[in-house]
């Protein structure tokens, strides 16, 4: 099977008159199209999206179903909207279930879907918590070295959102030193305290703005020195965590443009139904957003090809800049190789889009 596409996404960049080769579900080539006519031609092709920050998918919560078969479950859900790969992302919770997560993680690694694992907390603010329960808030401790120790013996890429004003220094650069990503985020540091545990380790900024104290005039705080930093920054892009205006500030006030990318911060009711259970809550779609009883936000009601259309939308971003974001960007801030079009990928981690940026369906 040939398919064309009118642009293809290849070396960091849409590029015009390619076609792939397709045979048993791979790619066999890559090559410039010519004067044949093709099986299939679609407006955009490009590698499935990654997410660096999926809370649940398909009705399933990571949290309440730290499982190889739940992780299957999420995957499948965002696969089916045009995710390729996830890390399933834990929240603040008992030390059991951090462990059982990282237990599922490390069966689940090398299959479909599946590229590491996040822990969001337990070693938070309180003061910025967010939706996360309050009685699991602990200091970063050697019960957590451990899990993290673990899962970098196995070889799963672990990316680790904490506060890093409250973590012990040492325990920062112990975990840095072993391979782990340190993000901060649901933190109340203050803009030299966030440049200091980047000189400790920490390489990334979870969810910017979102459970963080705001920018002003004389209290630049994490938001400011994220942005003038050379770190990574997550962005949620739903229109609802966070203004066009902040979002614009972001992208067009770093001093390295290339290193923001998307994140979902999806929970189950992405490709499942309206609503679920977190501490014994509910959580439930208003609006678009997902709101605990209290109306507070928690987590994001969005996939990852939904934030791509958004993000254009909302600050007007080319469309190349806005795809390295949903794809090659977050997997170069977690370490991991780029998803490329070339022989021997599989045609599950491609995606076909149409002049509208919808999903178009491929032969499997």
């Amino acid at each position: 099977m040939l398919i064309a596409a009118d642009r293809l996404w290849t070396g960091g960049r849409l590029a015009e008159g390619l076609a792939v080769e397709i045979a048993d579900g791979r790619i066999t080539a890559l090559r410039p199209l010519g004067a044949e006519t093709p099986d299939l031609t679609v407006p955009i092709l490009m590698p499935g999206c990654t997410d660096l920050q999926v809370n649940g998918g398909g009705g399933v919560l990571f949290n309440a179903d730290p499982t190889p078969e739940g992780i299957a479950a999420i995957a499948a859900a965002h696969h089916r909207l045009g995710t390729a790969q996830i890390l399933p992302t834990v929240i603040t919770d008992a030390p059991e279930i951090m462990e059982a997560a990282a237990d599922a993680v490390i069966a689940a690694m090398g299959h479909p879907g599946i590229a590491g694992i996040h822990i969001e907390g337990p070693h938070i603010a309180p003061e910025r918590k967010g939706t996360h329960d309050a009685r699991f808030i602990r200091p970063l401790d050697a019960r957590t070295m451990q899990v993290l120790r673990r899962l970098r013996e196995a070889g799963a890429p672990t990316l680790l959102t904490l506060a890093p004003e409250l973590a012990d220094p040492a325990l920062l650069r112990e975990a840095a030193a072993m391979g782990v990503v340190l993000s901060a985020g649901h933190t109340m540091a203050s803009a030299e305290e966030a440049r200091q545990g980047m000189a400790d380790g920490v390489s990334m900024f979870t969810h910017l703005y979102n459970a963080m104290p705001q920018m002003s005039s004389r209290a630049p705080g994490v938001i400011a020195a994220a942005i003038l930093s050379e770190g990574w920054c997550g962005l949620i892009a739903d229109g609802i965590h966070v203004s066009p205006e902040m979002l614009s500030i972001a992208l067009n006030a770093r001093p390295r443009p290339d290193r923001c990318f998307l994140v979902s911060d999806a929970m189950p009711t992405v490709g499942g139904p309206g609503r679920f259970s977190l501490y014994g809550g509910e959580i439930h779609v208003e609006n678009g957003a997902l709101v605990n009883a209290q109306g507070s936000l928690a987590g994001a009601h969005i996939d990852m090809l939904e934030s791509l259309r958004r993000l254009i939308a909302m600050t007007g971003l080319p469309l190349e800049r806005a795809i390295a974001m949903a794809t090659d960007l977050p997997r170069q801030a977690m370490h991991l190789p780029a998803l490329e079009i070339a022989a021997g990928t599989a045609l599950r981690d491609l995606v076909a889009l149409d002049e509208g940026l919808r999903l178009m369906d491929l032969p499997q």
